[in-house]
């Protein structure tokens, strides 16, 4: 399947084409950005809007002056278009980093080909685009062509016949993989309709540290991950993903070509982000694939050295409790020391014996080394007990009944982040919700833009860079400016923000009665037309089983279908209702009738044991701030100015987020959450809403459909 926006221009329009690995492209003078912002309005069939200017000529500003910008840009303020303009006209690489693949496909196959298109007049050139992933993410042709090694050690093996025959299910989605393998242009994942299981995609796809090298492998000059590399070197806008941005910034191994201007959109995702790339786990699992792996081509002292390491940390894993560990315990030492020597054994064994017999030997032999490498990687790690570190056991059904997994994450990841994102080029983060409690100062601080470092939000003479001063390293502090541009929508106008105050505070137990009754009685007055998010899987399901008692409301619960199917079934029908957790805090784009009220069970503060949380919280209280505002509040704050987001997606949408805590009202911390909502009509009388509902339900126009992507 082919992804036409990403194809190359055709020959005819190559002396016009624009390309970063060229000379330097003069810049458009800011002057015209509104004459380019325009014309790229009109191409997409949208509406100029006051806010997109304001944030176009706020990035043009950010980067003729070197600077960063944070721009929290309400929902429907058009703002791909408001920072492409610029970057467009700037003239030197961009890469745009998202963290959806639903805005990753917009930029590259509307808004980019698109406003390519309308500023070509003004630019005389047409620039290049392209979209870069992990490589994990592209069809392998060796592994399709060649086979897969062998989990038992016995080289390659055909996972078809392994997978149950042509006529089993993943024999099937394998067969499937291997013909598109003949029709596919990109070998990307996401292009592939209808997919295939993550088992099965496992099987023809490769890790980089799995992969042979294009100057190793037979197929490496039709690689499609290596070519998805060159068109990104050859285009002046790279598409990307927050994962790759994390991998690049981090971990000290250039993925991305130079760049001279990022965009991270959707940037309230990027901690969360960052943090899981930065995570490592050591799981039974993991162990014992290594062992396999390593049973054909390693020694058989250094085999059976990790095979006893294996069964020694199983063992306890099986009797380890879940929580924060501070300092590891000297018989888990003892055992993770043991992981780390075999693993270095399995790793130098691998290194000195080479079967030139072998035609598949190569394969099998990466494939070990990778596992081997990251076991040595992440028990190295966990026995350094940094300070910067924060080491947990988790248990999960992915790794079997009775087993448990130690798992290792950075404290903070806003020192990684300054280090490497900030250095020679402008970065502008936006989103929708980027203040939080009416002001910056949170997010920038998570993000590695300290208070000290931010500019006016309004650019004066002489005003530059250096006037932030310097870091602790008497480097120069990155310098920052947070604007909102707003957004087109009347939100005191369309929407009203209810908080339930009468209701008892809820505990820890998801069994409220008071609330489910209030949630009876919202619903019944908006008619269904409800998204119910809440703070645990458990309170939405025990949500979902009392409405469908009492209710005439068809109820869609999260997990009981794909979560696309349910978004669609939700828009389809105006008495419909879906309840779920937090994917639909943030992945719900449902405009018009189908969605007037959005109902949220409690603030979502993280788990009081969450152990990454409560670490970050009690660093803080350490370092003399307030670990709860900062990390718990925050977080929790976040979530809930998605969730409000969920309700106006059009000028027309209008309906009432209602909050079934009454903290929100009746706390001290509670207006920091209210001033992090966008700015509804405020109320806690719930006779009032009751009869806006009703009101709203019955002028509703009908409902718009969710069009099912082909």
């Amino acid at each position: 399947m082919t992804n036409d926006s990403e194809s190359q221009l055709p020959a005819e329009d190559a002396d016009e084409a624009g390309s970063a690995a060229d000379a330097p492209v003069e810049a458009v003078p800011r002057a015209r950005i509104p004459e380019l912002l325009h014309a790229a309005v009109v191409s997409v069939g949208g509406v100029e809007r006051p806010g997109q200017l304001r944030m176009a000529e706020a990035v043009a500003d950010a980067v003729d002056h070197g600077e960063h910008l944070l721009v929290q840009a309400g929902t429907g303020t058009g703002k791909s278009l408001a920072y492409l303009v610029p970057a467009l006209a700037h003239g030197d690489r961009v890469v745009v980093a998202t963290a959806t693949l639903a805005l990753q496909r917009q930029l590259v196959e509307r808004d980019l080909p698109r406003t390519v298109e309308a500023l070509h007049p003004v630019l005389r050139r047409r620039p290049l685009f392209a979209m870069l992933k992990g490589r994990s993410n592209y069809l392998c042709l060796h592994r399709a062509n060649e086979g897969t090694p062998s989990e038992e050690g016995e080289g390659l093996f055909d996972p078809v016949e392994a997978m149950g025959g042509p006529a089993g299910k993943l024999g099937q989605e394998v067969l499937r993989l291997r013909d598109w393998a003949d029709e596919t242009e990109t070998g990307d994942r996401d292009d592939m309709t209808p997919g295939v299981s993550d088992r099965a995609w496992a099987q023809l796809s490769v890790t980089s540290k799995e992969c042979l090298g294009a100057s190793r492998c037979a197929y490496g000059q039709e690689c499609f991950a290596e070519k998805a590399r060159e068109r990104a070197k050859l285009a002046d806008v790279v598409v990307t993903n927050h994962a790759m941005l994390a991998i690049d910034a981090i971990e000290g191994a250039p993925v991305l070509p130079e760049h001279g201007l990022l965009i991270i959109d959707e940037a309230h995702e990027l901690v969360n982000r960052v943090t899981g790339a930065a995570t490592a786990e050591l799981t039974v699992g993991a162990v014992n694939r290594a062992v396999k792996r390593a049973a054909r081509l390693a020694n058989e002292k250094a085999v059976d050295a990790l095979q006893a390491a294996a069964e020694n940390y199983h063992g306890l894993m099986e009797t380890a409790q879940p929580g924060r560990v501070e300092e590891l315990p000297e018989y888990l030492g003892y055992a993770v020391t043991a992981i780390r020597d075999a693993s270095r054994q399995v790793i130098t064994s691998l290194g000195e014996t080479r079967d030139k017999g072998l035609s598949d030997e190569d394969a099998v032999r990466k494939q070990a080394m990778a596992s081997a490498e990251s076991l040595h990687e992440t028990a190295d790690r966990l026995l350094r007990d940094s300070e910067y570190d924060v080491v947990w056991i988790e248990r999960s059904d992915r790794y079997g009944l009775g087993t448990a997994s130690l798992r290792v994450a950075p404290l903070s990841v806003s020192g990684l982040l300054r280090e490497g994102l900030y250095k020679e080029r402008s970065v502008v983060l936006t989103s929708a919700t980027l203040k939080l409690g009416g002001d910056f100062n949170g997010v920038a601080a998570s993000v590695g833009l300290p208070s000290e470092a931010r500019l006016p939000d309004v650019r004066t003479p002489g005003d530059t860079p250096e006037t932030a001063g310097a870091g602790s390293d008497d480097e120069p502090v990155p310098s920052w400016r947070g604007i909102d541009v707003g957004s087109p929508f009347k939100y005191p106008k369309q929407g009203i923000l209810y908080v339930a105050r009468h209701l008892a505070d809820p505990g820890r137990d998801p069994e409220r009665p008071d609330m489910l009754d209030e949630l009876a009685d919202l619903i019944g007055a908006a008619g269904g037309r409800t998204l119910g998010l809440f703070s645990s899987m458990r309170g939405a399901q025990a949500a979902a089983e009392a409405m469908r008692e009492r209710l005439d409301q068809r109820i869609l619960l999260q997990g009981e279908d794909t979560l696309g199917e349910l978004i669609r079934e939700f828009a389809s029908d105006a008495t419909t209702c879906l309840f779920g957790t937090l994917s639909l805090w943030q992945g719900v784009d449902v405009p018009g009738s189908a969605c007037q009220l959005v109902v949220m069970d409690r603030i979502p503060f993280p788990r009081p044991d969450d152990p990454l949380m409560s670490a970050r919280q009690k660093d803080v209280e350490q370092r003399g701030g307030n670990g709860f505002m900062a990390v718990a509040a925050t977080h929790a704050a976040l979530l809930m100015a998605q969730g409000a987001g969920r309700l106006v997606r059009a000028a027309e949408d209008r309906g009432v987020v209602a909050v079934l805590d009454p903290r929100v009202e009746t706390k001290r911390y509670g207006g920091f959450f209210r001033s992090s909502m966008p700015e509804f009509w405020y109320t806690t009388d719930r006779n009032q809403v009751r009869r806006s509902l009703a009101s709203i339900d019955a002028s509703a126009p009908p409902v718009r459909p969710v069009v099912k992507r082909s």
